[in-house]
């Protein structure tokens, strides 16, 4: 076996200034010191930490298909990314089968307890009360990743499920040493504002702190009960909805005002839902359908798209961004109203992912002009063309030798979540009820706001952004892709695929490049510092843009299938991920 590993790492601010653009030039200038993508023949996994892309690739190694390596190497994200995903979460999945060419999707989202109400999280007057839906126990979803790993595996899996569990079960029990690498132990801001929240909690503190501060880089964790947690899970997996875990689970929730009960984890099952799928170019793009919104707002962004000629433009071209961003602005507008959980709701999900409607919204850009936000209206559903009847976080991603795929998306939203700890469980939990509107228009974390359409119910799906994707051409597989990231993650997706697709850049180059974002509301254009050059920046804001340089945000990463059929895979210099391959 021969194992190929990336060999270096530069700077986030370096790689944003490797890709820069001189204004209104027609040619991608990339820089040598761009990391290469691995390059293997066989079988890769990249995910968001190196420990986690090599379990992964022990099930791979043993003989185990990309399920195997998924299942592992979702598992080990949830001891070494506390911060970002874990057991106590939930999240959403595609599969691509190598043999038949079928995509499916797997939806294990967190879902609201059968206590929960649509003004749970309101005052007297009717106002959100602040941080309610994001701290403490009632802030948590029933989860679903442990429910959603099984079932993908007691369908595909090769390799016993004891077995792909037990890298996880080493990782939390032995401990792993803290590296240097930008994640939860530099973010100096929002950690400190998330280490309030676990301080609270005696049972994460115990985990997470020593001394009343997080761990340090060069440091083990060692995470004992949830270890002896995913030793129960290889046993039983039910155990976590109806066993010693579940009754861990409700207890803690009765003990501190949480909604969960016993018939919550009990009753949870996931989804298989059927994919959303488009083409662009030659390439059949399918993704995550609702309860997520990311794949239904990526096809209607690339519906938009499809109508320009992005080569010939050139890379980050003041037209290109501006156009860009102009697209941005409108799919998220349509996020606000008209997405939800379609097993409460109608979402028009044909309708906004038809190219006759990414016709009409093209229509509606103007290239001299920024259009500010309350001039971009959400479409009315009235007015959609009539088609003919024919869904912080991690992300990873598998290719096996026989070209079966898997793109995974987890979570358990804000960094640690909740900031609890089921006690005795090592399970921290999500807060994933602040994705559902707690009133209409108010925005949540990520400051995306909703509608009634994703307003808190019983046992419904908070609406997500996670988007899953996996690109094929001819039938043949080319490209997997995905992002942690909050509202950012459809734009993360949208600009790797065009970095691949229109501008020819190899996976290492198409996830390093710098990125925009605009999400509608707030009403600013974000771009990276040194991500675009000052005649650029100075086009757009005479446009009308709002310019928000912040810091770079994301940690996508990708695998893409070369016509030769060699993969190319890369995960984001932002992050401390890696990808591993046979």
């Amino acid at each position: 076996m021969r194992v190929f590993t990336k060999h270096t790492r530069v700077s986030v601010l370096l790689i944003s200034s490797y890709l820069s653009i001189s204004a209104f030039t027609t040619e991608t200038t990339v820089s040598a010191g761009v990391i290469p993508p691995l390059r293997s023949q066989k079988s890769m996994v990249v995910s968001g930490h190196p420990l986690a892309s090599e379990a992964g690739l022990q099930m791979l190694g043993k003989g185990g298909n990309a399920v195997d390596g998924a299942v592992a190497t979702t598992l080990a994200i949830a001891v070494v990314e506390p911060f970002a995903a874990g057991i106590g979460g939930g999240g959403f999945l595609l599969f691509h089968n190598g043999k038949t060419g079928e995509i499916q999707a797997l939806d294990f989202r967190e879902r609201a307890p059968q206590k929960a109400t649509k003004n749970m999280y309101l005052d007297a007057q009717g106002k959100v009360i602040p941080l309610l839906s994001i701290n403490g126990h009632l802030a948590v979803a029933t989860p679903g990743t442990v429910a959603g790993l099984h079932e993908i595996h007691r369908r595909y899996g090769k390799l016993p499920w004891q077995e792909v569990v037990k890298p996880a079960i080493a990782l939390a029990e032995n401990g792993f040493i803290l590296s240097k690498k930008n994640t939860w132990r530099s973010m100096s801001g929002y950690t400190r504002m998330r280490k309030e929240a676990i301080l609270s909690n005696p049972a994460a503190t115990a985990i997470f702190l020593r001394n009343g501060d997080f761990y340090q880089p060069g440091e083990k964790l060692v995470q004992r009960d949830l270890g002896k947690t995913l030793r129960e899970i290889a046993s039983n997996p039910r155990s976590f909805y109806t066993g010693s875990i579940a009754q861990a689970i409700a207890s803690d929730m009765k003990k501190h005002g949480g909604l969960i009960t016993l018939d919550d984890l009990k009753n949870y099952q996931p989804i298989w839902r059927k994919p959303v799928c488009g083409n662009f170019r030659q390439a059949r793009v399918c993704s995550m359908p609702p309860p997520s919104s990311g794949g239904v707002h990526l096809l209607e962004m690339l519906n938009i798209l499809a109508g320009t000629d992005w080569k010939t433009l050139g890379w980050h071209h003041p037209d290109a961004v501006h156009f860009l961003a102009e697209t941005m602005k409108i799919a998220y507008s349509d996020r606000s109203q008209l997405l939800g959980d379609p097993d409460f709701v109608t979402v028009p999900v044909e309708k906004l992912i038809s190219p006759a409607y990414g016709k009409k919204r093209r229509g509606e850009i103007t290239m001299n002009r920024a259009k500010p936000s309350t001039e971009v209206k959400p479409t009315d559903e009235k007015t959609l063309p009539k088609i003919p009847e024919s869904p912080e976080t991690s992300h990873l991603n598998v290719v096996d030798a026989q070209r079966n795929a898997v793109s995974l998306t987890f979570t358990i939203n804000t960094g640690f979540g909740a900031g609890v700890v089921a006690a005795g469980t090592g399970i921290l939990l999500n807060n994933e009820m602040d994705d559902f509107a707690a009133a209409p228009g108010i925005p949540n974390a990520f400051g995306l706001v909703g509608s009634q359409k994703n307003a808190i119910a019983p046992r419904k799906t908070p609406l997500s952004s996670m988007t899953p994707t996996i690109i094929t051409e001819k039938g043949k597989l080319r490209m997997v892709v995905g992002a942690p990231g909050g509202g950012t993650i459809i734009t993360q997706v949208l600009q790797v695929i065009l970095n691949v697709w229109e501008y020819g850049m190899d996976a290492g180059q198409a996830v390093a490049a710098p990125r925009i974002h605009h999400q509608w509301l707030p009403d600013e254009l974000r771009v990276e510092p040194l991500g675009m050059d000052t005649m650029t920046l100075q086009e757009l804001r005479r446009r009308g843009h709002n310019i928000k340089e912040t810091t770079p945000w994301g940690n996508i990463n990708a695998i893409i299938v070369t016509p030769e059929g060699t993969l190319e895979g890369a995960a984001d210099p932002r992050g401390e991920g890696e990808p591993r391959g046979l």
